[in-house]
């Protein structure tokens, strides 16, 4: 789960982060007065679930009174469209009104989860203020990695080796020390997938600070912290994948023509993977799940349908602890229910298979129905094409 800013600002702040200090505002009035109140100069930020803010014109400086109402009128309700967001954009409906500091230098610091090496990796660059995967392309030996056992933990040898290779001098790497403990404190605690500050500034007073914050939590820990939970912003994310995510459905939106309905992960991505091979484009991944039901797959269509880019329908279950006769009694049931008009490709095999084939059959639909995976995605693509 993404979140915004303001809101990883204020988890970074419970553990001891410094952050610019600042104001959520939803409306121009709040945000003016939060200027006001802050002194100028200060920065009015768009806040939306993107980077690439500050190039889209969503991060802007107010050196005055003016300004501030002139920035604040320009972000707050417009469509930032920035290379993270695509060409549809984001609306803003929310800026973070921050105070203007003094900066001598803009670092880069994050902790991921490194899944090769299994354990916390803390990622530093003296190059922050720009996007990591251009310095790792242009310049890979500006980037510092060191990976921190989860058993042993953030050692002082860990935060010394960083601090040398970012050229920070005495009075900088203590600041530094405290931050870098504090932001892994919160990696831990929060569950999170990803912590990220850029920039990470030092100001002319020599003080370390997170200028920006950037905080990934992972879903299947929430019911861990259901006051961070309650952060979630809907309206930052896919309509379809919020409503998905009511029916315990996996589902993520692709720019392709076919619809998928798979059960199991890796089945979906090699479903997905096969369909590229033979010419065509996935408009989803939709994992409806090991146990699931006729009314769960009724829904997964629903929204399946939802997208008006869908030209065609590829269901293709394997049957291990699902059943397919429920499955196939799902799809009956939303098909009629539904009025579909396109094409729908199926794919059963496992468990009842016969039986989950009989009804469809029996159901008097226009299906097309396959046994071997190849052929079925080659109809599912020429259909999709209008074959």
């Amino acid at each position: 789960m993404k979140i915004h800013e303001y809101q990883a600002k204020e988890l970074l702040r419970r553990h001891g982060v410094p952050v610019p200090r600042g104001e959520m505002a939803e409306t121009a009035e709040k945000a003016l007065a939060a200027a006001e109140a802050l002194g100028y100069p200060c920065v009015v930020k768009a806040q939306v679930h993107a980077g690439g803010r500050g190039k889209a014109g969503g991060i802007r400086l107010a050196r005055n009174r003016d300004e501030a109402v002139r920035h604040i009128d320009a972000i707050l309700g417009m469509t930032l469209v920035s290379q993270q967001t695509g060409p549809e954009g984001r609306r803003v409906r929310k800026l973070l009104v921050e105070q203007g500091l003094d900066i001598t230098r803009e670092l880069y610091l994050a902790i991921v989860v490194d899944r090769e090496r299994e354990m916390p990796v803390i990622i530093a660059s003296c190059q922050g203020g720009m996007e990591i995967e251009a310095v790792a392309r242009d310049n890979p030996q500006a980037i510092f990695k060191v990976h921190v056992h989860p058993a042993s933990g953030l050692f002082p040898c860990h935060i010394r080796s960083l601090s040398f290779k970012l050229g920070l001098n005495n009075a900088q790497q203590k600041g530094f020390a405290s931050l870098l403990a504090g932001l892994y404190d919160l990696f831990l605690k929060s569950d999170a997938s990803l912590v990220e500050i850029n920039p990470l500034i030092v100001t002319a007073g020599d003080a370390v600070m997170a200028l920006d914050a950037k905080v990934n939590l992972d879903d299947n820990a929430l019911f861990r912290h259901p006051e961070l939970a309650a952060w979630r912003d809907p309206l930052e994310e896919e309509p379809l994948e919020v409503e998905a995510s009511k029916y315990e459905l996996n589902y993520i939106r692709l720019d392709g023509s076919i619809g998928c309905m798979v059960n199991g992960a890796g089945l979906a991505m090699a479903t997905m993977d096969i369909i590229k091979f033979y010419g065509g484009e996935p408009a989803n991944f939709l994992d409806v799940g090991g146990a699931t039901s006729a009314a769960r797959v009724k829904e997964a269509f629903k929204i399946l349908l939802a997208d008006p880019h869908v030209r065609a329908v590829f269901v293709n279950i394997f049957g291990g602890i699902v059943r397919t006769d429920v499955v196939a009694s799902g799809i009956v049931e939303a098909v009629r229910g539904l009025g579909l008009r396109l094409p729908v490709v199926i794919r059963l095999v496992g468990t009842n298979e016969e039986e989950g084939r009989r009804i469809l059959r029996d159901s008097g639909l226009n299906f097309v129905t396959e046994n071997e995976l190849a052929a079925a995605v080659r109809r599912v693509v020429e259909l999709a094409r209008g074959a």
